[in-house]
């Protein structure tokens, strides 16, 4: 080979290395390999028992940080409780739970005045006011109205709860995240007829995958010699379209009973995140299980072209909501399948 050529295909080694996307043709459903012998039910109930013995502290989340506002309130539902968030920017008290966005305050959500719920209400210098007669309220309570601990953790709201079984802990258990000021983080919350329960096992299943999400995944295996029960260890390959992919390796592992969490521990993105937790509702009309899933995807890179990702944040977030929500469409819908035929006695296993 004569020196320029070598130099050409030196060249063009180094910038394939350095380029993720790779030309993996996306198989039709009849060349794919089954999965449904690797997704065996009693090894899937095996991992979610695991996940169900992990301690939550109490805490459940409640939504993403920028729901809260600087000077108007929220409420949300969380284990049929109405619970209302507002924030309170002063210097945080000895025993708050704070974290990277502080300020938060949770407490219930009815007035104890007249039971008014306290949505929307204004918020200033740290105290809310009731929107019907004006009744203050303050991170430090009083004898009609006790605040519940609450954390903002730059992503992510949580509020501490008695929770049977559960031993309380100073703050909620978070998974390990890329820097989050060089991250691009996007969340997406989809309620659901069933147990948080079905949402974990839903992503305990990542079998599924290249089966039920092709226009995401494809060419999925899990490395059995690098999974247990605690954590499940998957080479992937995202779809970029139907030519082009990314290919990966991520772990899934549950920090704790109402959170699964993939990690990207190699290839394009390491680092990278994705959460998805799991909070109780109450029941509805019919007494069935409500749930709400709350997927946080954190993403990063070292490649100095993710800056320009970062810088774009805004307009790129969008675009990563709208593919979280399309599989979750999917996931919910097997989640609820889960949890109906539970209900009838007929789930398979």
């Amino acid at each position: 080979m004569s020196p320029g050529r070598r130099v050409a295909e030196t060249v063009r080694r180094e910038v394939a290395a350095r380029n993720p996307i790779r030309r993996i043709p996306q198989p039709a459903e009849p060349q794919m390999a089954p999965s449904w012998r690797q997704a065996k039910p009693g090894r899937i109930a095996r991992a979610l028992e695991t996940a169900l013995q992990q301690n939550s502290g109490g805490w459940y989340v409640a939504g993403k940080s920028g729901d809260v506002p600087a000077e108007r309130s929220i409420t949300r539902t969380v284990g049929g409780r109405e619970v209302v968030f507002f924030r309170d920017t002063r210097p945080p008290s000895a025993d708050a739970a704070t974290g990277p966005g502080g300020g938060l305050v949770a407490g219930p959500g009815a007035c104890p005045h007249l039971g008014a719920l306290m949505t929307d209400c204004v918020v200033a210098e740290g105290t809310l006011y009731c929107r019907w007669h004006g009744l203050a309220l303050t991170r430090d309570g009083d004898p009609t109205w006790s605040p519940y601990r609450a954390y903002d953790d730059g992503v992510l709201i949580w509020v501490q709860l008695p929770t049977a079984g559960e031993t309380e802990t100073d703050a909620p258990r978070l998974p390990a995240r890329p820097p989050l000021d060089r991250s691009l983080a996007a969340v997406v919350s989809r309620p659901g007829i069933c147990e948080p329960d079905d949402v974990i096992a839903n992503r305990l299943d990542p079998w599924h995958g290249a089966w039920f999400h092709p226009y995401s995944f494809s060419h999925l295996e899990v490395d059995d010699a690098a999974s247990d029960d605690d954590t499940l260890t998957v080479d992937v390959t995202f779809r970029l379209s139907r030519t082009y992919g990314v290919p990966v390796r991520a772990e899934f592992t549950c920090p704790d009973t109402r959170t699964i969490v993939m990690t990207i521990v190699d290839g394009e993105g390491a680092g990278s995140v994705v959460e998805t937790h799991a909070t109780p509702l109450g029941t509805d009309e019919r007494g069935r299980a409500r749930t709400m899933m709350t997927e946080a995807t954190i993403a990063y890179s070292d490649r100095p072209g993710f800056r320009v990702a970062k810088w774009l944040s805004p307009l790129l977030r969008p675009a990563v909501q709208r593919t979280q929500g399309q599989l979750w469409v999917d996931d919910l819908a097997y989640a609820e399948r889960r949890y109906e035929l539970r209900r009838r006695g007929e789930f398979p296993g």
